[in-house]
């Protein structure tokens, strides 16, 4: 069972901010907890925004800041043609497969994040107008930014999964308990 709050001891700034990011990225694999593969990739709100749709982009997300910050290409890599499939499962993707798919980008995250020297060392970003002014990051910031972007993903499946059947991410875990 995952943990529902960061658990790390106090001073390990690197187990903290990998638990911190894990405990998001559970709640996001809760929110399809018992629901098949159409209930996931159906839209019930407002929003474009489908369960699985979520868990693929957050998966992609996670893996293109950690190819970002191995200064690796990523063989995920969206153009923008393909923007849009990462907000859904195509070509025969199911969610175990994306789950599986994110358990292996999550280890290589804390193999890596685990690996480096310090938090403080810095690699470079590719120009854009959302990236910070300076063009290069920390290990320390794409940590920190991957709790936030999990954090609000996990928030919007959240209400997608409310929105779908009513189940709040309370009864999730209660329920992912039980079983």
């Amino acid at each position: 069972m995952v943990a529902l709050v960061p658990t790390e001891a106090p001073g390990d700034e690197r187990g903290a901010l990998l638990n911190f990011i894990e405990v998001q990225r559970a709640a996001l694999r809760r929110a399809v907890l018992g629901l098949t593969e159409e209930q996931a990739a159906s839209r019930p709100s407002a929003s474009e925004l489908s369960l699985s749709g979520l868990i693929k982009h957050v998966a992609e997300v996670e893996l293109n800041w950690l190819r970002l910050a191995q200064q690796r290409s990523n063989e995920k890599q969206r153009t923008q043609e393909t923007w849009s499939e990462a907000f859904r499962l195509v070509d025969g993707e199911t969610i175990p497969a994306i789950l599986a798919f994110w358990d292996d980008v999550a280890k290589q995250t804390e193999d890596f994040a685990r690996s480096v020297p310090s938090l403080d060392d810095t690699f470079p970003l590719p120009p854009a107008p959302w990236f910070p002014k300076d063009g290069r990051v920390s290990i320390r910031w794409m940590l920190l930014h991957l709790v936030q972007e999990t954090g609000r993903h996990a928030g919007h499946a959240d209400i997608v999964r409310e929105s779908l059947d009513g189940a709040t991410s309370f009864e999730l875990i209660a329920r992912e308990q039980e079983g």
